[in-house]
C-alpha cells in the first residue's frame, strides 16, 4: 500500500474568491478535492499523467510531486495562484514559480465532483480533524510549558538557595580563616616579643661579664702597680736592712752620750 499525505490550505487566487484545497499525496501521483463553499472539483491526476508532465519539465516524478505539494500544500508568498474558468463547468488551477531564474507555470484541470457532498464532507471532516489535532497539540504543549515553567521555578528556587548557602559558606569559611588568621598573628607577634625579650635579656649578662673583665683587668693592672710598687719595697727593706745594720752604730753613740 502506497504512503500517502494529505493536505489542506485555505487559497486567496488571484482576480476570485477564496477556495480550499485538499491534497492527497503519494510518491507517483495526487488528489485535489477543491471546494468555494457552493461547488466543488477534483482533480486525479494519475500516474501517467504525472509521468507526462514530469517528463515535459525534465524532472523526476518523486521531485514534481513533492513541488506540487509545496505549492498547494501551503500558499507560497510570491506565487501567483489562478483559479479560472476552463469551460463546461470546469476549472483550471495554477500556480507560478521560478526555477534557475525562470519563471514558469503549471496548470491542472479540475472537473465538477460526481458528488459535491461527500467532497464537501471530505474537506470539513479532514478540517475538522486537524483542527481537533492541533488544539489537543496545543493543550499538550501548554502543559507541557506549565511543567517546564514550575520545573523551571524550581531550579530557579533552587539555584537561589544553592547561591545563598554559597554565599554562607563562604562568608563563614572567610571568617573562620580570618580568625585563624588574626591568631596566627597574635601568637607570631607574641613570640617575636619573646624572642625580642630573650635577646634584650641575654645582653645584660654580656655587659656584666664585660664589666667584670674589665674590672678584672684594672685589678690585673692594680696588682701589675702593686707589684712595680713592691719592687721599691724591696730597695725599701734592703734600705731598712742597712738602717738595721746600722743603728747599732747609733746606739753606740747614744750609749756614749
Amino acid at each position: 500500500m502506497e504512503e500517502e499525505r494529505h493536505t489542506c490550505l485555505k487559497l486567496v487566487p488571484q482576480d476570485s474568491d477564496p477556495i480550499f484545497v485538499k491534497g492527497t499525496w503519494f510518491p507517483s501521483h495526487f488528489h485535489l478535492s477543491i471546494t468555494d463553499g457552493l461547488h466543488t472539483w477534483i482533480c486525479h491526476a494519475s500516474q501517467d499523467d504525472v509521468r507526462d508532465r514530469a517528463a515535459l519539465w525534465d524532472q523526476p516524478v518523486s521531485d514534481y510531486v513533492l513541488l506540487a505539494e509545496r505549492y498547494l500544500g501551503f500558499q507560497q508568498p510570491g506565487s501567483v495562484y489562478r483559479f479560472t474558468d476552463a469551460g463546461d463547468s470546469n476549472k483550471r488551477l495554477s500556480w507560478t514559480f521560478e526555477k534557475e531564474g525562470t519563471k514558469l507555470e503549471w496548470r491542472w484541470k479540475c472537473q465538477p465532483s460526481p458528488n459535491s457532498k461527500e467532497t464537501t464532507a471530505g474537506i470539513l471532516d479532514f478540517l475538522m480533524d486537524a483542527n481537533i489535532r492541533l488544539s489537543e497539540e496545543v493543550v499538550r504543549k501548554t502543559q507541557s510549558f506549565e511543567m517546564l515553567k514550575v520545573e523551571a521555578e524550581k531550579c530557579l528556587a533552587q539555584s537561589e538557595r544553592i547561591n545563598k548557602e554559597r554565599v554562607d559558606f563562604e562568608s563563614e569559611i572567610y571568617a573562620k580563616f580570618l580568625g585563624v588568621l588574626n591568631s596566627k598573628k597574635a601568637k607570631l607577634r607574641d613570640l617575636r616579643d619573646q624572642i625580642s625579650n630573650k635577646k634584650a635579656a641575654g645582653k645584660l649578662p654580656e655587659e656584666e661579664e664585660e664589666g667584670s673583665t674589665d674590672k678584672t683587668e684594672s685589678f690585673d693592672d692594680g696588682s701589675d702597680n702593686e707589684t712595680s710598687e713592691e719592687e721599691p719595697a724591696e730597695k725599701v727593706s734592703g734600705t731598712s736592712k742597712d738602717i738595721l745594720v746600722g743603728k747599732p752604730r747609733g746606739r753606740k753613740r747614744i750609749a756614749r752620750i
